[in-house]
């Protein structure tokens, strides 16, 4: 079988992020969206994921600055928006496919209301 393709049947049974690589963000995200029922400190959150406690809170900080996190001190949460937050993934993935598809240059030629509206 061509490289870039999976079985079927492995796809089926697989978790919805289980072939995903995720950078420090997207790990962020998932990590708070997973344990939405809980407030972290950054702190923690770095401690679980096994990342820099000064980049967590920089990260953090931008996430609370687009809408995604929500922060009273010292504690962090995912967004009660959740239609903004499948929104920004909905758009994260499309900037992904693209990127693949066509390259970083011509992103800006596909760029559509939805995304305007999370940006």
């Amino acid at each position: 079988m061509a490289s870039g393709t999976i079985d079927i049947e492995e796809f089926e049974n697989a978790d919805a992020d289980e072939f995903e690589e995720r950078n420090d963000t997207e790990r962020i995200v998932v990590f708070l969206d997973k344990n939405d029922d809980r407030a972290w400190k950054a702190a923690t959150i770095a401690e679980q994921l096994g990342l820099d406690t000064d980049a967590v809170s920089a990260i953090l900080s931008r996430l609370k600055e687009r809408g995604f996190v929500r922060h009273k001190r010292p504690y962090w949460a995912i967004t009660d928006d959740k239609e903004r937050l499948q929104a920004a993934y909905r758009l994260h993935r499309h900037h992904e496919t693209a990127d693949e598809q066509y390259g970083g240059e011509r992103l800006e030629d596909l760029q559509t209301d939805e995304m305007e509206e999370v940006q």
